[in-house]
């Protein structure tokens, strides 16, 4: 499972979601299309900063239907959101 969270710079929790289940499909995305996706990890957590998530919004516009499901897609975007309204904020994918 991975979870969806939006910290502070200090790694303070602001906001968290449920998140998805990893997917073979989620494994298998190309990298020189989906650079920000593909560089999610089951056993990691990835960050986005504010920079990026524009990047990795783009991509999840772009995802083939069933990679991410789109409950999942739709919290993705609100915490996006969040990060993207605020200073120093970032959207964490944690993995187990």
């Amino acid at each position: 499972m991975i979870d969806l969270q939006v910290r502070d710079e200090s790694r303070r929790v602001l906001e968290r979601a449920r998140g998805f289940e990893w997917t073979q499909e989620l494994i298998d995305l190309d990298s020189s299309v989906f650079p920000m996706l593909a560089g999610l990890c089951a056993y990691l957590d990835t960050v986005f900063n504010q920079r990026q998530v524009p990047l990795l919004l783009g991509e999840l516009e772009r995802l083939p239907a069933g990679v991410i499901p789109e409950r999942a897609q739709v919290e993705i975007r609100r915490l996006a959101a969040m990060v993207e309204q605020g200073s120093h904020r970032y959207l964490w994918f944690c993995g187990d």
